[in-house]
């Protein structure tokens, strides 16, 4: 059986572009039963395509996310192609990689056999595909860089942890995972975050604060339906916290308010393209395995049983009722979630089922990251809403001879907002600072 083929190479701005398709194992416990096919994309440098430049694989944040589609050589990729070939890979499930949607999962039969479907597309598995791609495109015995963006790092922390002489070095940004631990851990560092942010998006924009009143009174009094389906609900509209973790998120959110009323027949009402562009803006339905298994990028060897919902009752200020101020939430998913939006509700059962897994294996092998010799250099960034940065420091002390840049300059997503992210990156890998 073929195990890649080439699809097409196309040029445009300076760049060379090819599609891979390759066929791996659902489960490489059975290499010889199902299969699914992993899509990447391999960019190089019109000027500068000889076969010696090492390999650069970008692994993409998440999960539920396909790789960049690069539109122009412009950001890290401009960087990176100056000494790299670049492969973008959409990880299994993703974009063009065997993709996971509740149409696809409904054809795989009843809830359990979905879960038990849902249990091959975390880290370990996402690796597993990496290293497979490794051996066919650039060799048997060929390292190659990684390049991990948020759970990308998490990845590539598992990278090092089981194949380790597959890489020639790391490269991770916003991503370093807790060891140990359980979501719990995760939340009780998040939701403070998602509540700081808050409170500094209000304190750029104050007169926000009595439009989401407002938003959540009339949400609160009203049914209020959404362009596609399902109605907007105040816990719906609370996830709109979202985006504050990004560079431009405080922006972008204050952006989308200012047009949340029209004047409507029997009196204000919330406007069409407020609606759609509020429901554009969560990608839940469309990237359902961001909703099912968020939560287990966390679990090793216990269930996660809907950890963001439980650890919200520790922090009752996240609630909002008539009369208290507004509130936002983040990362955070919820089992409500599976009915609040249509295109989850066939994956309610589902979703449950995973929840209430504990068969995660581990992802991380603590011994084997004491005595890492790969070199890794990784960018912490001191507020980041995502992946707190208390356990980022504790992993970076865990793994032998990373070297960690700690910068409050850039949030969540500064790889993608900054190349000067990459290029301290590249620095501190070559000692050059």
């Amino acid at each position: 059986m073929p195990q890649f083929r080439t699809l097409a190479t196309v040029r445009h701005h300076g760049m060379a572009l090819t599609d891979y398709e390759f066929t791996v194992p659902l489960d490489y416990a059975q290499p010889l039963g199902e299969s699914l096919s992993i899509f990447a994309r391999a960019v190089t440098n019109s000027e500068k395509s000889d076969a010696s430049r090492p390999w650069l694989v970008y692994l993409q944040g998440g999960p539920g996310f396909p790789g960049p589609r690069p539109l122009a050589n412009t950001g890290w990729l401009k960087r990176a192609l100056d000494d790299y070939h670049v492969l973008l890979l959409d990880s299994r499930g993703n974009g063009r990689s065997s993709v996971v949607l509740a149409q696809t999962l409904a054809r795989r039969g009843d809830a359990r056999a979905q879960a038990d479907y849902l249990m091959h597309f975390r880290a370990d598995s996402i690796v597993r595909d990496a290293e497979w791609i490794r051996r066919q495109l650039v060799g048997e015995k060929e390292p190659w860089s990684v390049l991990g963006q948020s759970y990308g790092g998490f990845c590539a922390v598992h990278y090092l942890s089981a194949f380790p002489d597959g890489l020639r070095e790391i490269f991770i940004t916003g991503g370093l995972p807790p060891l140990s631990g359980s979501a719990d851990e995760y939340y009780r560092h998040t939701y403070p975050e998602v509540q700081r942010k808050t409170r500094n998006f209000f304190a750029r924009y104050p007169g926000d604060r009595a439009l989401c009143t407002r938003i959540m009174e009339h949400l609160h009094r009203h049914e209020v339906a959404m362009p596609t389906g399902g109605r907007l609900t105040v816990r719906r509209f609370q996830q709109v916290g979202f985006v504050l973790g990004f560079d431009d998120g405080m922006e972008n959110l204050h952006y989308l308010l200012e047009s949340a009323f029209c004047a409507g027949v029997d009196g204000d009402e919330l406007s069409q393209p407020f609606l759609r562009a509020l429901e554009n803006s969560q990608s839940f339905e469309t990237n359902p395995i961001f909703a099912v298994l968020h939560e287990m990028c966390y679990t090793q060897g216990a269930a996660a049983r809907w950890s963001a919902q439980r650890v919200r009752g520790e922090f009752p200020d996240m609630d909002w009722s008539p009369g208290r101020p507004p509130s936002f939430t983040g990362e955070m998913i919820y089992p409500w979630m599976f009915e609040d939006y249509p295109g989850l509700r066939p994956l309610r059962d589902v979703a449950e089922l995973l929840a209430r897994e504990e068969r995660w294996p581990a992802l991380y092998d603590p011994a084997q990251l004491a005595r890492n010799v790969v070199p890794c250099v990784a960018a912490i960034y001191a507020e980041d809403m995502y992946v707190p940065r208390a356990l980022s420091e504790q992993t970076a002390a865990a793994i032998a001879g990373l070297k960690a840049w700690l910068t409050n300059e850039y949030e969540h997503n500064g790889l993608r907002s900054s190349t000067a992210v990459f290029e301290r990156l590249l620095a501190l890998r070559r000692e050059q600072v």
